[in-house]
């Protein structure tokens, strides 16, 4: 089954990580997506690791299925050409290149789109492509810290700690897709292309959401606070007799199920506010009541009385989990070298009005280096 963007192609310069996401989510929705590679090292990811299994590292293989690999050096004249000649029939090239690179090569944005108006260019920087500091290097790490989402993070004020996955750069990768699709319809009215900008920065502050905010607004400066929720209560990470849980009382309607249900002392806790005020005291009732609770059976109760709970699941355990395969989040599809393997799935699905999926399709494997090189140049020639 074809996606909703069949018949896009898009030419993808980008490497490691945001640029990837990004034309990996497009490719997902069936555009064709052209990776664009150094000969004889490809995407530096192809390189991070280990895990390895055989000589492909894992990490390539998490940004880059549905993809076509043609290695090119965009210093040599030939190749060169056959780059301009895939730029002349795309909708859509994406990079992220320090600011001025691509100029410098002869192959600057403004160029590209004088080859190709309706040429739609995502361009992913780390700090932005201006300002006093724009053209800085970007690593997804580093603009977590730098975005604030560090101070954000952590045990407390004094225990920063990153995300556990790039979420920078996923994150970015996220909003440049999101721009070109919307870049996309606008082409369909104006028929002429445009170039869309995000970064890491702009990025991270763009999901700082109530703590963004509580800053610009009320001017309260947030900070890293473990696992319990800065503005309701309770709402969080609780201990039980074998382990632990995670409630979200997010209403003082779901707060009465809980004091009724567990007998709560909730003197003095009547209202959201007064609880997030006194969150120690808080956290040392809920616990109390706990104490006694294995998680499994907790977790029936919680679930029987209608307050929001889960527990926290490793991956191995997210994975082998049937609520994830019944979203569509695992493909096996056959890798070149590999053989059959299986990979996290998109995290769209569409459906008709006659409520059939139509999402449900086969998936391309991650590329090898230059796999599609020789019919790639036979087709631009």
């Amino acid at each position: 089954m074809s996606g909703p963007l069949d018949g896009v192609l898009v030419v993808d310069l980008s490497r490691a990580l945001a640029g990837p996401h990004a034309t990996m989510m497009l490719g997902d929705l069936g555009a064709r997506v052209i990776k664009v590679e150094a000969p004889g090292r490809g995407d530096d990811t192809r390189g991070w690791g280990p895990p390895f299994v055989g000589e492909e590292s894992t990490y390539f293989l998490s940004a880059n299925r549905n993809k076509e690999s043609i290695a090119l050096d965009l210093k040599d004249p030939g190749d060169r050409e056959v780059l301009l000649r895939l730029v002349d029939r795309a909708d859509v090239l994406v990079e992220n290149f320090r600011t001025g690179v691509l100029e410098r090569l002869g192959l600057g944005l403004e160029a590209l789109q004088a080859r190709n108006p309706r040429l739609i260019a995502l361009s992913i920087t780390g700090f932005g492509h201006d300002g006093p500091e724009g053209g800085r290097a970007g690593y997804d790490q580093i603009a977590q810290g730098e975005a604030g989402l560090m101070s954000l993070t952590g045990s407390g004020p004094e225990d920063p700690q990153r995300v556990g996955v790039p979420i920078g750069d996923l994150l970015a990768g996220m909003y440049g897709a999101y721009g070109v699709l919307a870049a996309l319809r606008e082409r369909d009215l104006t028929g002429v292309g445009q170039v869309v900008r995000t970064s890491l920065l702009a990025a991270v502050v763009g999901v700082h959401a109530f703590q963004g905010t509580r800053y610009t607004v009320a001017g309260e400066v947030g900070v890293a606070q473990g696992n319990h929720h800065p503005s309701i209560a309770p709402y969080g990470l609780f201990h039980c007799a074998d382990g632990s849980v995670q409630i979200a009382v997010g209403s003082e309607g779901l707060w009465q199920r809980l004091v009724s249900a567990f007998a709560l002392d909730e003197t003095g806790l009547e209202t959201n506010a007064l609880r997030v005020a006194d969150r120690a005291r808080v956290i040392s009732v809920v616990e109390a009541a706990f104490a006694e609770w294995p998680a499994e059976r907790l977790l029936a109760k919680l679930d029987e009385v209608g307050v929001p709970a889960g527990k926290v699941r490793r991956l191995d355990e997210v994975y082998e989990w049937e609520q994830t395969a019944s979203q569509g989040l695992l493909i096996d599809v056959e890798h070149p070298s590999l053989g059959s393997v299986r990979l996290p799935g998109p995290p769209l699905r569409f459906f008709g009005a006659d409520g059939d999926e139509r999402t449900r399709r086969d998936h391309g494997a991650p590329p090898t280096l230059d796999q599609h090189g020789e019919e790639i140049r036979r087709w631009v020639s």
